[in-house]
């Protein structure tokens, strides 16, 4: 098999797994074993993907024989290659999870299809070199995701994904009319051959009002501030596991199409748009931190805190130095990880306590110490206490920021760590102390809290490994900051 066909199957093995599971959704067993081996198959792969990626450069796949920009290319290239690999991280834990915290109704209603089309759709998006199937694999993320969310049919779920769909159906129809805007204007929807021609327009207006409106879409699928309204409460009312997998993975689908979008084609006016985004960071951490103090619902306060990690990689893209797209990288990679097990992790001590409102319970610590202990774990990794990999990726991102002389988008972030990390230990601090309470019934935790442990162990790798792990975020930082090597590599030029 050629070396490029490696691209192309983190997108098949999912899509392929969904399709046969499709078959299986009433044995439930045999679902459930499929599901774990072929998530691991697939984790196995794209790390030798990633392993490639890394030691020889991108792997390109030009679909069809058709060379670029005619066909359809997928791009493995450092940054798209090591999302990829986080995503399937998460999709591993989930693959865990997931039988311990659904019931057989869940399970039976095509969960795990619909869980590796949600897989397909997200791989797609970061590999594709072409804006049209960046929207085409965004519409397979989301017909999965809309499935996933009124899993089960509650009726508070069934009110929130209608809020969800609709946010989500117009901000893909404005997506596919600002692809056909931009297509109009250099005559091709190749993302490097774009970059190339956008260089030779004369008229530059259009330019920025199409990358205006193409922000606003992907603001919308990443809950930046102002457009995060629909955000919270639709990721907190299906299972636990699919919160995990919509906070780890849904919203960073959006940074990222503004990562790759701003750093390769809209470059040109670096002062008007970049510095937009360094104050929609700012005004994203501030309400992201609001909304998750003014709640007492412990799924709220994880839903919540999205925001301002999304402020925080905004932040980096908007000050656009290597440090600060090293640091975005880097926090980018550290989120994904930290929120799926935090929503997971929040997701059993809702079912331990028996409610999400954390007035309502307290003194877990008697009875579930590890899980304690593991939310005491994440809340310092969530808010970047060193050594763990928030910290990392902070120190990154703010040490650009002052390269760049960001005083005030700095004091901010700072501000908002340790507001951060008040946020999560009040869980702990009013749900696991206090008296132990005699009449409380002990549920069983077996199979939930060893997926949790998993992802925490990557976030500590992340941390403390950093000096291995820094030189190939490095790597992806000046690979962004240079865009002529993305298209020099896919127009072969």
């Amino acid at each position: 098999m050629s070396m490029s066909n490696l691209a192309v199957l983190p997108i098949i093995i999912p899509l392929i797994s969904g399709i046969i599971l499709a078959f299986f959704h009433k044995k439930v067993t045999v679902s459930r074993w499929l599901t774990r081996i072929l998530t691991i198959s697939n984790l196995g792969l794209v790390s030798y993907i990633a392993w490639i990626v890394f030691t020889d450069g991108a792997v390109i796949l030009e679909t069809g024989g058709w060379e670029a920009p005619y066909g359809i290319i997928l791009v493995a290239d450092p940054l798209a290659i090591t999302l990829v690999l986080t995503t399937n991280i998460i999709a591993t834990a989930c693959a865990f999870y997931a039988p311990h915290s659904m019931n057989i109704k869940e399970e039976t209603h095509y969960f795990y299809a619909f869980f590796f089309f949600l897989i397909t759709g997200v791989s797609g998006a970061f590999l594709t070199g072409d804006l049209f199937n960046l929207f085409v694999f965004f519409e397979v993320l989301l017909m999965a995701s809309y499935a996933l969310i009124v899993l089960g049919g509650g009726k508070v779920q069934l009110r929130e994904s209608i809020k969800y769909v609709l946010i989500n159906l117009f901000s893909s129809v404005l997506f596919v009319t600002a692809v056909a805007f931009l297509y109009s204007v250099v005559g091709t929807v190749n993302m490097a051959h774009i970059a190339e021609r956008v260089q030779e327009v004369e008229q530059k207006g259009i330019l920025t009002t199409i990358a205006v409106l193409l922000f606003f879409v992907f603001a919308t699928k990443a809950a930046l501030f102002p457009l995060y309204y629909w955000m919270p409460k639709s990721y907190i009312v299906p299972n636990p596991v699919i919160s995990g997998l919509f906070g780890a993975l849904l919203t960073k689908v959006g940074i990222y199409s503004i990562l790759r979008v701003f750093s390769l084609i809209f470059v040109y006016k670096l002062d008007l748009t970049h510095q937009a985004f360094i104050w929609f960071a700012g005004l994203s951490m501030v309400f992201g931190i609001i909304g998750a103090l003014s709640t007492s619902n412990i799924k709220l306060i994880v839903a919540y805190n999205i925001i301002p990690a999304i402020g925080f990689i905004i932040m980096g893209i908007g000050v656009f130095n290597q440090d600060a797209i090293s640091g975005a990288v880097y926090y980018l990679v550290h989120d994904m990880i930290i929120k799926c097990a935090l929503f997971l992790l929040v997701g059993t001590i809702a079912y331990v306590a028996g409610t999400s409102d954390l007035r309502k319970f307290s003194g877990l610590i008697h009875y579930y110490p590890v899980l304690g202990w593991l939310l005491f774990v994440s809340a310092f990794i969530l808010a970047g206490i060193p050594p763990f990999s928030g910290f990392i990726g902070k120190l990154l991102l703010l040490k650009g920021a002052l390269t760049n002389d960001e005083i005030v988008i700095v004091v901010l972030g700072l501000l908002s760590s340790l507001l951060i990390l008040y946020s999560i230990m009040k869980i702990f601090i009013q749900g696991f102390w206090g008296e132990k309470d005699e009449s409380f019934v002990k549920k069983p935790t077996k199979g939930l809290v060893g997926p949790i442990v998993f992802l925490l162990a990557f976030s500590v790798i992340l941390g403390i490994g950093a000096e291995f792990i820094y030189p190939s975020i490095d790597t992806i930082s000046s690979y962004l900051l240079d865009p002529e090597v993305y298209i020099d590599s896919v127009l072969k030029e």
